[in-house]
């Protein structure tokens, strides 16, 4: 490599610009295929429809989707896409395999024990992409229902169910709190769907289950004291976050719980609460 032209603060400044030059690079590449991810999506769901097939989006892309105020600050967090999730009814199952065919995708060679799973997964040959696909249920450290939920939002699941998928993984991760944050960040709590995240869905559907209510709670307050580490946001940013998780927690809090739910919490996290995911 030669020597950068000039004298000691000259090279900084060409130095300087240099790095700048990859950092926006990379920035514009990342929003590229981050697009990409959307677009392909947006029109996996729109095809399906316009075939009367229920899909729709879930993971960190349905997250992207639906905060488009925030999308610039979700990249600046550092979470990346890195395939699609989706969501789709189970009777469905051979129209769903024939869509993802038709719009150039092939079946994972394991496909068939996936199926016996209710889950899907495809790859695109040339993109690359790959699809996961959920039928009916997410069935991981707690599960969730979709049987009922798939068509009170498009092309995304609703938030309300954004928040339990992220918040019912016992180990959470970064990227999961990210997330959420954003989620919190562009969406208050509210009593329906689509715009608000229904808080009157998950404090019904926790009180029942106090496993689940563990889990989410917990996650929810790991989240709020996670913000401060997150240089992405500034503090009125936090504040409001915090906020509304905090709203959330109270109206979960305060929701009368069933007799079920009181006797498993006598016993506590002595005692396993969780399914185990391989």
């Amino acid at each position: 490599m030669r020597p950068l032209p000039g004298n000691v603060e000259t090279r900084a400044i060409i130095l300087e610009r240099h790095n700048l030059g990859e950092t926006i690079q990379v920035r514009e590449k990342t929003m590229l295929q981050s697009s990409h991810f959307e677009e392909q999506a947006k029109t996996i769901v729109d095809t399906a429809q316009k075939r009367g097939i229920v899909i729709r989006s879930i993971g960190a892309i349905a997250f992207r989707i639906h905060c488009p105020k925030f999308k610039d600050l979700h990249t600046k967090l550092g979470r990346e896409l890195t395939d699609l999730d989706f969501m789709a009814r189970g009777r469905q199952i051979n129209e769903i395999v024939q869509l993802f065919q038709d719009l150039g995708y092939q079946k994972d060679p394991r496909m068939h024990s996936f199926m016996v799973y209710q889950r899907g997964i495809f790859q695109h040959p040339e993109t690359k992409l790959v699809a996961d696909v959920f039928f009916d249920k997410l069935s991981m450290c707690h599960t969730i229902d979709f049987k009922e939920r798939l068509e009170l939002d498009s092309p995304t699941i609703t938030l309300a169910d954004l928040v339990l998928e992220k918040t019912q993984i016992v180990k959470i991760n970064e990227k999961d709190m990210k997330d959420l944050a954003i989620l919190f960040l562009e969406h208050d709590i509210g009593e329906s769907e689509p715009e608000t995240v229904d808080g009157k869905y998950i404090r019904l559907l926790l009180s029942k289950d106090w496993g689940f209510y563990y889990t989410v709670t917990t996650n929810l307050k790991k989240t709020r004291d996670r913000l401060v580490t997150y240089e992405a946001f500034d503090n009125s940013q936090r504040e409001q976050i915090a906020a509304t998780i905090d709203r959330l927690l109270a109206s979960i809090e305060n929701e009368p719980k069933s007799t079920g739910w009181k006797m498993r919490a006598r016993v506590g996290p002595r005692k396993t609460w969780y399914n185990e995911v391989e």
